[in-house]
């Protein structure tokens, strides 16, 4: 295959709504199909900010395949490109909150009392064993899970900058054509 039909491969698949809303429904859910499997075939525990993380993923990947329904017919074209920009801003979301974490862990910031700073110390022996029922043990200001340097925070970012561009980006391609 040359360089120039590729090109040609992407330029079509951006141009598309369905194409480039199953893209992001297929990367998204491997994104957070792999978080699961950290967590629950790992063993990897985590956090409340790990946790309010993968909802762009679990609101995503619906929102995306409705809006693959929706580029597969001619008349909802406008629908799904307006689906594709609304992706986008549903993973830029994704993107501040996984940089929000990552800045937690990496000192930058303070993170939510819940789960970062400092643990209270319990006045007595009963209040220490109220706290051990209510007190989470998984922090928000520690990494936990790393990969290739970056914790998952940091990844969570990347992967939901490069979803959001992705989708702006087919989205304005997908306009354009229909315009031409």
């Amino acid at each position: 295959m040359s360089l120039h039909a590729g090109s040609g491969q992407i330029a079509a698949l951006t141009a598309r709504p369905r194409d480039a809303a199953v893209a992001v429904a297929v990367a998204a859910a491997a994104t957070v199909g792999g978080a699961l499997f950290i967590e629950h075939g790992l063993g990897v525990r985590p956090c409340d900010l790990c946790l309010t993380q993968r909802i762009p993923y679990y609101a995503g990947v619906p929102i995306a395949l409705a809006v693959a329904w929706f580029g597969g017919f001619a008349s909802r074209r406008r629908v799904a490109v307006a689906g594709l920009v609304l992706l986008g801003l549903l993973f830029a979301g994704g993107a501040g909150l996984g940089a929000y974490h990552a800045g937690v862990e990496w000192g930058w910031w303070p993170g939510p009392s819940g789960c970062t700073g400092a643990i209270a110390r319990p006045a007595g022996m009963g209040d220490f064993l109220r706290q051990l029922k209510t007190v989470r043990v998984v922090r928000c200001d520690e990494v936990s899970f790393r990969i290739l340097g970056l914790s998952l925070a940091a990844w969570n970012a990347v992967i939901s900058s490069a979803l959001a561009g992705f989708a702006v980006f087919c989205a304005a391609a997908a306009g354009r054509s229909a315009q031409a």
